[in-house]
């Protein structure tokens, strides 16, 4: 028994046992159908019978789902910055987190198409509550992250993920994925949870935590989606939090988030890796003498990366002129353009209720607002 075995993916010599064990469910055929349309399902149940590792189930069969979700449900996916990371390193990938799944699926097809290490990943365990739907997050390489623990449990959980994060990328050279915050950004405006980071420094062992993190080789990812598929499912908490009211998820509310934002219109998308960071580290070393600072200062140098580097989209700038009643980036999009985003927002929203409204197009005028301060500078 390894102390990682409740979170940890599937070991390669438990996949077959794994997939048998799915071959027959209802979600499984469902994505497989998707999948290969115009294969006889005894081609790709023989297929899968016949597959030992994670990496094999993964790009005989996760690959080409994603291909098909960004065929149905996007115009394209384009990248930027990959060619800097060297092949057969793991790296520990910071990413501002817009969905559930699509996030970290469509990295590591980026990944996998520039010949680099694929990630293992952070996921949610309320993603994963379903039998069916937790063996799927193993075979594809997902760890799970336990979520709504009492205070002790939560310190104990946090410091056995540190330790895994750890024991992936020092001593299994394979690359990890991490959202900068828990849960995906709701307002448009990314920033890291300290909180994360702290989390990622409990595995440091007494060595200074710079320099623990130096060794992580940590590769900052902004992602961007110019539709949000998930955008009028992210108003009722929104709403809530506007009229200070506690807000309680809807019973299968993750999971109708999750099937939406996967086959959701995205338009296009755009991920881009930043530079590795690392005399980034000796930099917080000098300049802050005290661990919190030091975390505080991480976190911005996130932000600043991720937030400078995020691909604005005429729909952003639109919402923005929107909001403020302007038109002070009317060169950045069309009049169809426009008209289009404003058909999507009456169409999914209440537009008569303001405060709906404000916060739908806040949701994508935030980046541009980001940005703007980066390029004041």
């Amino acid at each position: 028994m390894s102390k990682f075995d409740h979170i940890r993916p599937y070991y390669d010599s438990e996949v077959n046992e794994a997939i048998r064990g799915v071959l027959h469910h209802p979600m499984m055929k469902a994505l497989m159908s998707f999948t290969f349309p115009d294969v006889e399902p005894s081609v790709w149940e023989e297929q899968l019978k016949k597959t030992h590792s994670k990496r094999d189930f993964q790009i005989n069969f996760i690959y080409p789902a994603v291909q098909k979700v960004l065929k149905k449900s996007s115009e394209g996916l384009t990248t930027s910055g990959f060619e800097k990371l060297e092949r057969h390193t793991p790296y520990l990938f910071i990413s501002n987190h817009r969905d559930i799944i699509l996030d970290t699926s469509l990295l590591n097809v980026c990944l996998h198409d520039h010949g680099l290490i694929m990630t293992a990943s952070a996921i949610g365990d309320n993603l994963v509550q379903k039998p069916v739907l937790h063996t799927l997050s193993r075979l594809n390489r997902n760890f799970v992250v336990q979520r709504g623990l009492p205070p002790r449990e939560l310190l104990q959980s946090s410091k056995l993920m540190s330790e895994y994060v750890r024991q992936l990328l020092l001593h299994e050279n394979r690359s990890v994925w991490i959202a900068q915050r828990e849960g995906r950004t709701k307002d448009g405006n990314d920033a890291t949870h300290q909180g994360v980071l702290k989390m990622l420094a409990m595995a440091a062992e007494g060595e200074d935590t710079m320099a623990y993190f130096k060794s992580l080789k940590i590769v900052p990812v902004s992602i961007s989606y110019e539709y949000d598929p998930t955008d009028a499912l992210k108003m009722p908490m929104l709403m809530a939090k506007a009229n200070d009211e506690v807000y309680v998820k809807e019973k299968n509310e993750d999971l109708n988030t999750l099937l939406s934002g996967i086959m959701g219109q995205k338009k296009r998308i755009h991920i881009h890796v930043c530079d590795v960071l690392d005399t980034e580290f000796d930099t917080i070393s000098a300049e802050q003498d005290n661990n919190n600072k030091q975390i505080q200062a991480l976190a911005q140098v996130l932000d600043d990366a991720i937030l400078s580097s995020y691909m604005l989209w005429p729909t952003n700038y639109i919402a923005y002129d929107l909001l403020h009643g302007g038109s002070r980036f009317a060169a950045e999009y069309t009049d169809k353009e426009r008209q289009l985003f404003e058909r999507r927002l009456e169409m999914r929203i209440d537009i008569e209720n303001e405060v709906m409204r404000n916060n739908f197009l806040a949701m994508y005028a935030n980046p541009v607002v980001n940005k703007m301060k980066y390029q004041d500078a």
